[in-house]
């Protein structure tokens, strides 16, 4: 039998050196000492080097002095990294992880030529809809029709499912409910009736969370008021450019981003609010995302200085009377962009601690992936099924019947796991939990 030979593939050293090109001296800091090994997830499940942020480095560094070209093979070590960027919280050499695998994968993009058809329909699908309100618009309301025309429960009941490509599938079986009514309020949607405000905040609503989690906005915006927040949300805001970044499309990205810092700049606010771990730590790094752009790059520090979780803003703030009891026992699952990147652990904590009657009840490993990364339980199922296993034997050992978060995609992926698992309980996302205690309390007599 003859040997089937390799694809031909193309050298691209000059190209890994350009524009949004990863650094060789950046990938270089990597000292091989191995910390970051046990904290990956691909590298846990399936032990090998090449899945490992160590390994992957060194086919970057590889790629980047020319040494070896752009295969099938290095593209699907990359591709399947979760982009969790738990390695780059340990790592002592202080090696730009998450970058340099977003830099990657642009270059590898940018080529096209070797870039996997997922990366390619991503980018498609992401600025077709996600870089363009009214298309998402129209998109979603699509989606809600499907749903509620009763059509979504029959095709789940055939076996006409099983036939959608993979990705597809995949994500039809992930996709929560369209709300009725979403989150599309603008300019000032909230401010304290009982005297001037405190603070002028303005909210980031992002891209999808206005149509599956607009009771997420709405909590916020209650808690915020509450808290002597005057709440605006920019109405000409766009995507924050989060999943065009982790899917290799920086030059996209760079774009939201430009629009976003003029959009939230022109408000004047103390504070830019966030409740999507994903979505603060891509407009945290707009800074160095725009770090050579001449006329953005004091202002996209400027603008990243001023993004705030929604925990660590209230965490900062002593919180107002009139929390009632809600006896429930609660785990919290902490979203790796929000550990890993932002560095906010505690205060989410202390925040579900300071409610009355809640038994906050630690999960083993409350830190692990859960295996959403952005499309990557869409992309990797398999993958993401793995460590979403692990996750839930973690939440069913604490007997919680609440899982709080604070990312859409942990809580659709956590939402996922209640269902597949056959699990009593329900996500919430932390400041819905302060909302609720702050409403059940008694009317003052």
């Amino acid at each position: 039998m003859s040997k089937v030979s390799e694809p031909e593939t193309t050298p691209i050293q000059g190209r890994f050196g350009g524009p949004d090109g990863p650094a060789l001296q950046d990938i270089l800091r990597c000292v091989h000492c191995g910390l970051c090994l046990n904290h990956c997830p691909t590298y846990r499940e399936l032990g090998l080097e090449t899945e490992s942020p160590r390994g992957r480095l060194y086919l970057m560094r590889a790629l980047s002095q020319g040494r070896i070209p752009v295969s099938q093979s290095v593209v699907r070590h990359l591709d399947l990294c979760l982009q969790c960027r738990n390695c780059e919280a340990v790592c002592p050499s202080g090696v730009r992880y998450g970058q340099l695998m977003e830099e990657s994968r642009a270059q590898i993009l940018r080529d096209g030529r070797r870039a996997p058809a997922s990366w390619l329909a991503s980018r498609f699908v992401l600025r077709l809809f996600f870089s363009n309100p009214q298309r998402l618009r129209h998109l979603m309301a699509t989606l809600r029709l499907y749903q509620r025309s009763g059509f979504q429960g029959l095709l789940r009941r055939s076996r006409h499912l099983s036939v959608l490509p993979g990705p597809w599938r995949n994500l039809e079986q992930l996709l929560p409910p369209i709300s009725a009514h979403p989150f599309t309020a603008r300019g000032v949607v909230g401010s304290p009736a009982d005297g001037p405000p405190r603070f002028r905040v303005a909210l980031l609503s992002g891209c999808m969370m206005p149509y599956i989690y607009d009771r997420v906005h709405e909590a916020t915006v209650r808690v915020l008021v509450r808290h002597g927040c005057e709440v605006v949300v920019p109405s000409e805001q766009v995507c924050c450019g989060a999943l065009h970044l982790h899917s290799g499309d920086r030059q996209e990205a760079k774009r939201l981003a430009r629009r976003n810092i003029d959009v939230f700049l022109a408000e004047n606010v103390d504070a830019i609010i966030t409740n999507v771990a994903g979505c603060g730590a891509a407009t945290k790094e707009y800074g160095e995302l725009l770090k050579d752009d001449p006329r953005y790059a004091e202002r996209a520090t400027r603008f990243s200085a001023l993004v705030k979780d929604v925990t660590e803003f209230l965490a900062d703030l002593p919180l107002s009377d009139g929390l009632s009891p809600l006896h429930q026992v609660v785990t919290y699952q902490d979203p790796c962009h929000l550990l890993h990147v932002q560095g906010v652990k505690s205060q989410p904590r202390a925040l579900l601690q300071a409610i009355p009657g809640l038994e906050l009840v630690e999960m083993s490993h409350p830190d692990q992936c859960c295996g959403s990364g952005g499309l990557y339980n869409i992309i990797h199922p398999r993958m993401a099924d793995r460590l979403l296993r692990h996750k839930m034997r973690d939440v069913a050992a604490t007997g919680a019947h609440v899982i709080a978060t604070a990312n859409v995609g942990c809580a659709l992926q956590l939402e996922a796991g209640l269902r597949r698992y056959g699990l009593a309980g329900r996500v919430a996302h932390v400041v819905e939990l302060l909302d609720e205690s702050y409403r059940n309390a008694a009317p003052a007599d």
